[in-house]
């Protein structure tokens, strides 16, 4: 299925420049989610980019720059074809919100003088092995979203991890971040067990029943541990761990207290006026991707005011520049990583209900940035495509 629409907002006097920009999402089949809150609004990430649009025009309808922005959805199934219709309309400017696999094929289809914004896969890899020159990165990895859990629980003092993880491949790679994460910090995995997805329901009238007989069983007799760390990017055991566990121990990662790019009750650093627009415009709370859309639309507005052009190669090269900066809600401005692509930003930890803390954390410094703290330094990278 596709669907399409194009916002366009007149221009006011100045220089005339004219931004396309294509926010592309592949819509990937769905579970039935453990929880009503966790429905997927037909507009994820749309909507972001749509409040992003009209910001960049606040500033652009003063000089001469006009913001046009298409939305295209397909299932991966037809997203090869509808991608080619977007590349044979000669936009430039591209904001996928699809897996590793399917963005690298897309970019690879693009070819090397479009610049894709990547809003939404976390894969470490994309930034690291698998990194390209045509793609910067506003959502976070991984690694850094497992190092801003890391930090928390040392500066806690909890060094002592019971690690949890889930048996599909999204799972394990978490897995691997929180023990890369480990060992980069000074935590140690006393022990580690694994779920397995066995594709039954989630959400059966006796599922909670299950649940409170099974997860403490599980639990039971691990070694002495601090905290409970679930890597369950398929989000299929993590929600049910607090409360379940054996042992009363606090839970981090994919459940209990979560690594974010952003949460609804975020107000601090003049959240507050960006939320409260996006609810009146949506008429629901924003999500994460959401929120990254919403970013990397805020790039390009940013990089068009500074450059004073929608060149591709100029707009790229002054977002990779140390002369970029953006405002994001988060303390403190976003910048990009010059050696492969990827937004340095604060990760905000959430409980489901208050920002309980942001990492970086105190004390973790860095020659350049305390934000370089957070996932792969340069040093640490094999990404050779931004030399």
């Amino acid at each position: 299925m596709l669907l399409a629409f194009i916002l366009l907002l007149s221009a006011g006097k100045g220089h005339a420049v004219d931004v396309r920009t294509v926010v592309f999402r592949i819509d990937y089949p769905q579970v039935a989610p453990i929880s009503r809150y966790d429905l997927v609004p037909d507009d994820l990430g749309f909507a972001g980019a749509l409040l992003a649009t009209e910001d960049n025009m606040t500033t652009g309808g003063f000089l001469g720059h006009t913001y046009a922005l298409e939305t295209v959805s397909a299932s991966p199934e037809a997203a090869d074809a509808a991608f080619d219709a977007v590349l044979a309309d000669e936009i430039d400017l591209l904001v996928i919100l699809a897996s590793a696999d399917d963005l690298l094929r897309l970019a690879d289809r693009a070819g090397p003088d479009r610049l894709i914004i990547n809003a939404m896969s976390r894969d470490t890899a994309l930034r690291d092995s698998a990194c390209r020159a045509n793609i910067l990165h506003v959502a976070p990895t991984n690694a850094m979203m497992a190092d801003a859990i890391t930090q928390f629980t040392m500066w806690k003092k909890w060094s002592r991890w019971f690690l949890i993880h889930g048996s599909n491949p999204a799972d394990l790679a978490l897995g691997d971040a929180y023990r890369r994460s480990a060992a980069k910090f000074g935590a140690k995995v006393v022990e580690e067990r694994e779920v397995e997805d066995t594709g039954g329901s989630r959400r059966t009238d006796t599922g909670h029943v299950l649940v409170q007989r099974q997860l403490p069983v599980f639990t039971q007799d691990a070694s002495t541990h601090d905290v409970v760390i679930a890597a369950d990017a398929s989000d299929v055991f993590a929600p049910y761990l607090p409360f379940h566990l054996w042992d009363p121990r606090p839970v981090m990662g994919s459940a209990g207290l979560r690594p974010v790019t952003i949460h609804a009750a975020h107000e601090a650093w003049g959240a507050t006026q960006f939320q409260r627009r996006f609810e009146k415009m949506t008429g629901r709370y924003v999500q994460e991707v959401d929120y990254q859309a919403w970013l990397a639309l805020r790039v390009i507005g940013e990089a068009v005011t500074r450059t004073g052009g929608a060149d591709t190669a100029a707009l790229r090269s002054y977002m990779l520049s140390g002369a970029f900066e953006l405002a994001a809600f988060k303390g403190q401005k976003v910048t990009f990583r010059s050696w492969n692509g990827q937004m340095r930003q604060p990760v905000l930890l959430y409980d489901g209900r208050i920002t309980v803390s942001v990492s970086p954390q105190e004390g973790y410094l860095h020659p350049n940035s305390p934000l370089d703290t957070l996932g792969l330094d340069a040093p640490e990278t094999s990404c050779t495509a931004f030399n």
